[in-house]
């Protein structure tokens, strides 16, 4: 069976979607001579290393989205996601393009009754993309929780711990370069960055997989015993082609760069043995993080603690001499089949797991620039443990533009004592006082400002392990969340200059407003930008163009991008299989939470608000009216359903911001 897409070209579908012939036939025409200097690799393979083309030119959404249908009936269940061989026969991943997705006007920050200007002249400041999640995966690795996916029904939906899409995270990512060449050398790009989750288990090689992706070296993206790296299309040795080398990029620590599974601290608790389960010969044997006896409590409670207690299970890895990825060495520890002994691996030395600092200084082994990637901006030589592990820093893009970068580390510490789940926002009392520095010194200098960091604010349902998190009863004196989210927006506010927080986290495409808490400031409201994942679908990033208006006020233009894969590459057939699994899994990628103001509205336990600049209510439907998504439902071609949002978002400016402004642009109008 095939389709055939708006472009012309056409895919095979069937059992994992393409032939091996007819993905061997296609990426012939890419291989190229090099020598193999990649992690672990042996010499057998030095010879040759395949490069992979995109689809040029790419395009943003603007110009196309994909196209899918949303259900397909007969299909499989949740827990039957690892089925990749059957895909094919529901027609799963199958997709086309349809209409470009308009650019939404945005004026929920400005006064009552602005009007903007027709035809009036702009001036551009500055032009960057963001990457996020990219979850660089060794798929091979024996500490993984992939068997929970299947067997733990508060799991179904995760596909963080098992999707098709792990089999190729280093060749989407340098799919995801070589689209931003193609649109740099069309329109240039001042910098990029990345909003954390570079890998995703925090290993050396997952990092230097990523890291060595952007430089343009060879990537062996396999582990262990290489197996099938000779045969198999996602275990194969590739030509990375490298970010082009006028771009520079940036990166922001996520909570799975330093956490195990970015969920636990590595060091916690040495009982259980996270650190040896890294580079151990076999799979380990753990139990589920959430037990069955919590689910009516709220929050659900999660405990990593739970990992050693009954049942347990042997969690399983990804077999890489398989077309399909098969999930082998997964099941209960009593299953006769396993003899009583745990599934044996092949060790490998480069899966050892990094604490913060040791992450950081990954980035300065790199022959991109800047060297460092930002933390070359950090004081991190003075001796004290806690400068090496520090991960906040600002930057200039342009010298020439009032306008800085603040990039803020919101991820948990390692060190809190809590036995939740590490994926909230939080900020130490170090991290705070330098965010209220930098934002007072913006101020004081007149500078436009940006932060970036890994976790949005105030999206997050409570219980959702995403929140903002206040602590619990595990908490270590001094350990303590040092804001909370009232006090954060408050202190936002009180910084006009601040234009939008941007974040990834959640794999979402979220715009949300966040508006001045006193009508007669409106520069006192900012955006915040989210910015979906690399891994699961869309698969996309973002492009900003921040623009000064002749009226003084500031447009942000921000626009998702599809990754332009080429027919017959792993980077398509991920695409396939990112499609697939929001098809099976049925993810709300366009989620609103209600303000709450008691536990999720199902009690009488009054709780924070996730959103302090709007009224808490226990009615479901009281949805944050600023989250919104274009309605495609009138397009010649229209796209059933997608998961972005393209907006230009209009921000006040201070009366002396505006001041300082016209000392250096000019309008004629």
């Amino acid at each position: 069976m095939s389709q055939s897409n708006t472009s012309g070209r056409s895919f095979v579908g069937g059992a994992g979607f393409s032939s091996r012939r007819t993905f061997l036939k296609s990426s012939a025409a890419f291989l190229g001579a090099t020598s193999l200097g990649a992690l672990g690799a042996p010499k057998a393979w030095a010879d040759v290393a395949r490069r992979y083309p995109i689809d040029t030119p790419a395009v943003t959404t603007r110009e196309r989205m994909l196209s899918f249908p949303q259900t397909l009936t007969p299909g499989l269940e949740k827990y039957q996601l690892r089925d990749v061989s059957r895909y094919g026969e529901f027609g799963y991943g199958e997709w086309s393009f349809g209409s470009g997705l308009p650019v939404m006007e945005r004026l929920d920050l400005m006064p009552a009754g602005y009007v903007r200007p027709e035809n009036a002249e702009k001036t551009r400041l500055l032009r960057f993309f963001s990457f996020a999640d990219v979850h660089i995966t060794d798929k091979e690795a024996p500490n993984q929780l992939i068997l929970f996916q299947q067997i733990d029904p508060y799991s179904f939906r995760n596909t963080s711990i098992y999707s098709g899409v792990m089999l190729y995270s280093t060749q989407v990512l340098d799919a995801a370069v070589q689209t931003v060449n193609d649109l740099h050398r069309r329109e240039a790009f001042d910098f990029g960055i990345t909003l954390g989750d570079a890998c995703n288990n925090s290993a050396y090689n997952e990092m230097r997989w990523f890291i060595d992706v952007l430089d343009g070296k060879v990537i062996t993206p396999s582990s262990g015993a290489h197996v099938g790296a000779d045969s198999i299309d996602y275990q194969m040795p590739f030509q990375a082609a490298g970010l082009d080398g006028n771009i520079p990029w940036y990166m922001v620590m996520g909570n799975h760069d330093h956490l195990l599974i970015g969920s636990f601290p590595i060091d916690a608790e040495q009982s259980l043995g996270f650190r040896e389960s890294y580079t151990a010969d076999s799979v380990w044997a753990i139990g589920s993080p959430i037990r069955q006896e919590d689910f009516s409590s709220f929050p659900p409670l999660f405990d990593y603690r739970n990992l050693r207690a009954a049942p347990t299970y042997y969690p399983g890895i990804l077999d890489g001499a398989s077309p399909n990825g098969d999930i082998i060495h997964a099941g209960s520890t009593d299953d006769p089949a396993f003899g009583g002994k745990a599934p044996r691996v092949v060790p490998d030395p480069d899966r050892r797991p990094l604490v913060r600092s040791e992450w950081i200084d990954e980035f300065f082994k790199t022959t991109s620039h800047p060297v460092g990637h930002g933390f070359h901006l950090i004081n991190r030589d003075t001796g004290d443990p806690a400068d090496a592990a520090f991960a906040c820093y600002s930057f200039v893009p342009k010298s020439e533009i009032p306008l800085k970068v603040i990039v803020l580390d919101v991820t948990q510490s390692n060190d809190d004592g809590s036995f939740d789940i590490h994926g909230h926002g939080y900020l130490d009392a170090r991290r705070l006082d330098w965010l209220r520095a930098e934002l007072a010194s913006g101020q004081a200098d007149n500078q436009l400002m940006i932060i970036a960091s890994h976790i949005p604010i105030g999206v997050s349902a409570i219980g959702s392990h995403m929140e903002w998190w206040m602590g619990d009863k595990n908490t270590k004196p001094g350990y303590e969340n040092a804001v909370d989210l009232a006090g954060l927006v408050g202190m936002l506010q009180n910084a006009p200059n601040l234009l939008m927080w941007i974040a990834g986290h959640r794999h979402m495409n979220v715009v949300k407003a966040f508006p001045s808490a006193d009508e007669s400031r409106p520069e006192q409201g900012f955006w915040q930008v989210e910015t979906a994942s690399l891994r699961d679908f869309p698969q996309q990033f973002r492009s900003f163009e921040i623009y000064l208006n002749s009226d003084y006020t500031v447009s942000i233009e921000t626009l998702n991008v599809d990754v332009a894969v080429a027919e017959g590459t792993p980077a398509a057939q991920s695409r396939k299989y990112a499609i697939a699994t929001q098809q099976i899994i049925q993810n709300n990628l366009k989620l609103n939470n209600p303000n709450f103001a008691t536990a999720g509205g199902r009690g009488t336990i009054p709780i924070p608000s996730i959103d302090p600049t709007r009224p808490q209510s226990d009615d479901p439907a009281a949805l944050d009216p600023s989250i919104r998504y274009e309605d495609l439902s009138t397009a010649k071609v229209p796209v059933p359903y997608h998961a972005s949002c393209n907006a230009e978002l209009v921000k006040p400016l201070s009366a002396q911001m505006v001041a300082h402004l016209r000392q250096t642009f000019a309008f004629q109008n």
